[in-house]
């Protein structure tokens, strides 16, 4: 029994009180039954009780407060602790690559959108397939562009904005994340609709991009609405349309592309949830279930519509649902995405 005694006192040292009893439990079976403690107890303890979800871009964006907000109704769902990690750098390839080579054990996912999953296999060659090299947990929400400009423009509603832009294109600078984006590529898709051309500024993150916006040093943007409502709100920088088919929950005093008379002009930063590739249908299914709870919870529910995330409906969030949305959303935005000739450096 001094195999027993050994393997008790590590389990005491290393795991919470209701995790101990149970422990000790499988550890007093495995013994009475004849198992190899050492077994045993090397296959509770390569079993981590966090999963880490990794998220592409630094803290304080929209897509690291999402997983914020999702994290611990995710977590309590799974039975696990949710760490976030904030991998950043090559517009969240780096994070992607990552998790690409993680263990497919269920203990390292990616929350991923449109720019990581679809843009970037545009732009960038990629040590990765976005299709084939992960496994799709969910789809988790949507996040509608809205078309913004610095106070000082003088457009009162979108069709003036384009009027306005027409006749200063090449005076006037807009702003992007990066090249490459997807605030770049909607930049690029309003020029296309609008038969208009100018020049873009790169900045390392939304919040600087606003900033400059703000402060007037820069004439329009194309930006997620969860970045940009508080300025909005707040009268520091004026708001012409929702990129979506219908008016954000958030902000509804903002009419639709459609409505404003830019219609089909639809730019939405979707989110989802990958594991690596080979992680189990079982493992795949357990996070699906603990995701799809998450959302359902009402404070989740709320704090997401705040900041102008729409949950996708419970139907949609399946992993067969991301993988299609994904295919499609490729085959639509690749070819647009090559037209333009974006070079990465």
């Amino acid at each position: 029994m001094s195999h027993l005694t050994d393997v008790t006192v590590l389990i005491s040292r290393f795991f919470p009180v209701r995790a101990t009893s149970i422990a000790l439990c499988v550890v007093a079976l495995a013994a009475a039954f004849g198992f190899n403690l050492s077994a045993v107890a090397l296959e509770l303890f390569s079993k981590p009780v966090t999963t880490v979800m990794v998220v592409p871009y630094a803290a304080g964006g929209p897509t690291d407060a999402l997983a914020r907000i999702i994290a611990e109704p995710f977590g309590s769902a799974l039975g696990r602790t949710i760490v976030i990690e904030n991998v950043t750098g090559a517009a969240g390839s780096i994070a992607t690559a990552r998790t690409h080579d993680a263990t497919p054990d269920g203990t390292r996912i990616i929350i991923g959108n449109w720019g990581t999953h679809v843009i970037n296999g545009a732009v960038k060659n990629l040590p990765y397939d976005l299709l084939s090299d992960f496994e799709p947990i969910g789809l988790i929400a949507n996040n509608p562009h809205v078309i913004v400009s610095m106070p000082g423009v003088p457009a009162r509603d979108l069709k003036e904005l384009i009027a306005w832009v027409k006749e200063n294109q090449s005076k006037i600078t807009a702003a992007n994340s990066g090249v490459g984006s997807p605030t770049h590529i909607s930049g690029l898709q309003f020029q296309r609709m609008t038969g208009t051309e100018f020049p873009f500024v790169a900045y390392r993150g939304s919040g600087p991009a606003v900033q400059d916006l703000m402060a007037g040093q820069i004439d329009l943007y194309f930006d997620q609405l969860s970045n940009s409502e508080a300025a909005i709100k707040n009268g520091m920088i004026k708001a012409y349309a929702i990129a979506s088919k219908t008016r954000s929950a958030a902000m509804p005093d903002i009419p639709t592309v459609d409505e404003a008379g830019l219609p089909g002009f639809y730019i939405s930063v979707w989110h989802g949830l990958w594991a690596p590739k080979g992680t189990s249908s079982e493992i795949v299914s357990k996070l699906n279930a603990a995701l799809v709870q998450a959302l359902a919870d009402p404070g989740v529910r709320q704090r997401l519509a705040e900041i102008g995330q729409e949950i996708v409906p419970v139907d949609q969030q399946t992993p067969a649902s991301l993988a299609a949305y994904q295919k499609a959303e490729i085959e639509k935005w690749w070819p647009i995405i090559k037209g333009a000739n974006i070079t990465i450096q």
